[in-house]
Parts: C-alpha cells; sequence; structure tokens
C-alpha cells in the first residue's frame, strides 16, 4: 500500500510538470520545488529574477507543505534521477540526506559570495568541502503571546518559565470563556506527527536540561528523567489548555486559530509575525514575540530551523539553476522576504539594516534566540536522521495522544535509534 501511495502522489506531480509550459526539456527554463507559506515569495524572486534575466524562464512546482511529505517526493524525483526539478527547497536537516543528488556551489561561483552568510549555516550545508546548499532563511521556534489580554489580566510581561505559563494560559482562557468565546485556547502549538513535533519536542526537552536526543559523541541520551518530565509537560496540555485536536496541528493550521484571535500563546516560526499583522488579521496590532520559556528562568531552548537552495545534479540546466538559486539566497532577495515576510535572512549584514529593522524591530531584540538555537541532530545521524527522527516524533506522538506514558514511550526510543544507528546508549 505505502508504494502505491508513493506512486499515486509522484504521478500526480509529474501531470502537473506536463501542464507547465517549455519546462526542464527548454534549456532556459528553471523549475524550483517550493512548498508551504514561501511558494508567493519564491514566485515574487522568480518574477525579479526574470525582470534582470529575460532570458530564463523561472517557474515554481508547489510541493506538500508538510516537510516530511516533501522530503518523501524528494527522495522519489531523486530516486528516478529526473531532471524535472532544477532547485529544492531543503530543510536545514537534509544535507546530510540529499548530499549526493546535490552539485556543488563552489563549482558555480559561490567561493566569493558565501563568507556573507551565517558560518554556522554555511557549515552545516558544507559535507566533504562541498557547498550543496545555499542558506536562505534561518529560523527559530518563538512564543507569540497577545498583549492586550496580558494587560487586561494582570500580566506586564510574558512567561519566562512553562510552569508560568501555564497559570496565565489557564487564567486567560477561563477569562475568555467566562466571555462566551468557548473556541478560545490558552496555547497553541504543532502536535502532528511529522518533522515539526520534533521541533517541538526538542524545545520541550533542551529546555528542561533533558539533553539533544542524540549527543555529538554519537551516544543516546535520550531516555533521562528531565526529557520524561518535558514530554509528561506536554500532554498535560492536551485538552486543557491545548485543544484535543493539537494533536493533528502543524504550522498553518495552529496559526489560523491564533490569528482569528483564539489563543492567548502560540508557538511558531518567525513568519507568523508579518501575516499576523496584516489587515485581515483579527489580532492585529495585539500581540508581541519573546523566547520560548524554559523549566527555570534561562532555559529557553529554540530549535534551529530554516531552508536552503540546492540544485538537483540530475538537472539539464545546471548553470542557469545554480545562478537562480544564487540570487534567491542574495542580498537583494532576503532583503525584501524579511521586509514582506519576516523571514530571517542567513546574510549577516542585514540584522544592522535600518530598512529591516524598521520594518522587523523585533530581529534585533531575538538575534541571540536564531543565532543560538538548538540544532536537530541531523549531522551526527546523517544519513539516518529522518528514520531517527521519525521515531523520536511519532514516539512523542504517542504520548500526546495517551498511548503510552514518557517514560515508556521514551524507553522504546532509545533501543529504535540503537537499531537505526549503531550507536550507544548512555
Amino acid at each position: 500500500m505505502k508504494k502505491l501511495v508513493k506512486i499515486s502522489i509522484l504521478s500526480l506531480i509529474i501531470i502537473s510538470l506536463i501542464s507547465i509550459p517549455l519546462l526542464a526539456q527548454n534549456k532556459d527554463t528553471v523549475t524550483i520545488a517550493v512548498g508551504g507559506n514561501s511558494v508567493d515569495s519564491a514566485k515574487d524572486l522568480a518574477n525579479m529574477y526574470m525582470e534582470e534575466n529575460p532570458e530564463i524562464n523561472v517557474e515554481i512546482l508547489e510541493t506538500p507543505s508538510s516537510s516530511t511529505e516533501r522530503l518523501d517526493l524528494y527522495l522519489q524525483f531523486f530516486e528516478a534521477k529526473s531532471s524535472e526539478v532544477d532547485v529544492y527547497t531543503v530543510d536545514v536537516v537534509w544535507p546530510g540526506i540529499l548530499a549526493d543528488h546535490l552539485i556543488d556551489f563552489n563549482d558555480y561561483g559561490a567561493e566569493k559570495i558565501i563568507d556573507k552568510h551565517f558560518d554556522a549555516i554555511v557549515e552545516n550545508n558544507t559535507l566533504d568541502g562541498r557547498l550543496i546548499a545555499m542558506p536562505w532563511y534561518t529560523d527559530g521556534g518563538l512564543l507569540y503571546y497577545r498583549t492586550d489580554l496580558l494587560e487586561e489580566y494582570g500580566y506586564d510581561s510574558p512567561p519566562k518559565t512553562w510552569d508560568k505559563l501555564e497559570e496565565m494560559a489557564a487564567t486567560i482562557q477561563a477569562g475568555e470563556r467566562e466571555k462566551g468565546n468557548q473556541d478560545f485556547w490558552g496555547f497553541l502549538w504543532q502536535g502532528n506527527a511529522y518533522e515539526g513535533l520534533t521541533c517541538d519536542a526538542l524545545e520541550w526537552v533542551a529546555s528542561h536540561d533533558g539533553g539533544q536526543i542524540v549527543n555529538s559523541d554519537k551516544e543516546i541520551t535520550i531516555y533521562n528523567d528531565q526529557a520524561i518530565k518535558a514530554i509528561d509537560r506536554a500532554a498535560s496540555w492536551v485538552g486543557e489548555i491545548s485543544p484535543s485536536s493539537v494533536t493533528g496541528l502543524q504550522e498553518e493550521s495552529s496559526r489560523h486559530i491564533w490569528q482569528n484571535g483564539n489563543a492567548a500563546f502560540i508557538r511558531n516560526w518567525p513568519y507568523i509575525y508579518s501575516l499576523g499583522n496584516s489587515e485581515e488579521s483579527a489580532i492585529r496590532g495585539k500581540f508581541d514575540v519573546s523566547p520560548l520559556p524554559g523549566d527555570e528562568p534561562g532555559m529557553s531552548a529554540s530549535t534551529l530551523g530554516g531552508w536552503q537552495l540546492a540544485v538537483s545534479k540530475y538537472s539539464q540546466n545546471k548553470e542557469a539553476a545554480a545562478d537562480v538559486a544564487m540570487f534567491m539566497a542574495s542580498e537583494e532577495a532576503q532583503k525584501y522576504r524579511a521586509i514582506e515576510e519576516s523571514y530571517n535572512p542567513t546574510i549577516k549584514s542585514l540584522y544592522e539594516d535600518n530598512e529591516v529593522l524598521e520594518a522587523r524591530p523585533f530581529f534585533e531584540d531575538l538575534y541571540g534566540v536564531f543565532m543560538n538555537a538548538v540544532p536537530r541532530p541531523s549531522t551526527v545521524t546523517a544519513p539516518n536522521y529522518n528514520e531517527v527522527s521519525t521515531s523520536f516524533f511519532q514516539s512523542v506522538h504517542s504520548v500526546l495522544t495517551g498511548d503510552q506514558e514518557a517514560a515508556e514511550a521514551l524507553g522504546n526510543l532509545q533501543y529504535e535509534i540503537q537499531d537505526i544507528t549503531g550507536f550507544e546508549i548512555k
């Protein structure tokens, strides 16, 4: 059944590709695979590039919003050595998984510009000296909160601990429901069984001093008292300060609830800042952003996120594809996305750009959050990270849905990861 589903997904994508005029068969066309909330700005950047390079036609292929589904689709393209897609948008944890299928940007002049980007992201995208992906934007999980509601209920600042968040979320939720809004919730997050849950759960664990699943010495550390405490705590939110449906929520589905004015707090990525302040938003001008809470003050943890641009080695037009990718990762393009959609640049100078800071003042305040975020164990577990992450988020999801206790789930998980990686259990 799984193979049939995969074939069906790939067939639908190929049908959509056939409908794109002059696709990869035309050497002057570059096709970019993009998904989720990045599609609109990718189209804008494609138009900007074509204005400067009228001899190149850039097409956007929309892919699934879920990063897990998108990776599965990419692997199908690569397994088929397909030339239909030239440029892929790549999650920060995928370079080790996809390296064998991607070109080295150093062969196309990237060494002249790459030092403008943050060193840690460049290092993440470099394997065996090959720069296999250009940084596009960086990310970190943040806590958004309703400033109007905090003031109304007597709170003068956002919570610095999970205990305080639970208290504030429950108080505001009860008060709003007494006013008649039975759809109001205290705290929203991403609890579906997908890569987004790995991000959320890693923040819970790290902010309780529970480690990072697998450490840099290739030791499996996830089964410990603090990690168990963190996952059990999150499970206690479900149906209390978070809706029971949170175990099916992803970034966009949780954002819509938040943006409609039905939550006091939400954990999400920086991109929702500009959307929350759009003209049609019910919470425009009524929220702010802060670091996520910790088990104790100062223990905040934010999962490193972000996306890169990579060129398929099966592309029939690698030079043009590399040029398009480097333009989309350029200072001009990143500044546009920072101002228009609050994406965090990977180019260091843009954090001192007056126009960027005027549009997104919180960039300066949360600079340390983004630059010191907690990485997922993608490099140390490559090329098996996807399997490790899947085992992790499925185990956590089973706790959130009440199928297992955290101690049982994480105890079993450590052996699953050992089977996948061959690493020792600490």
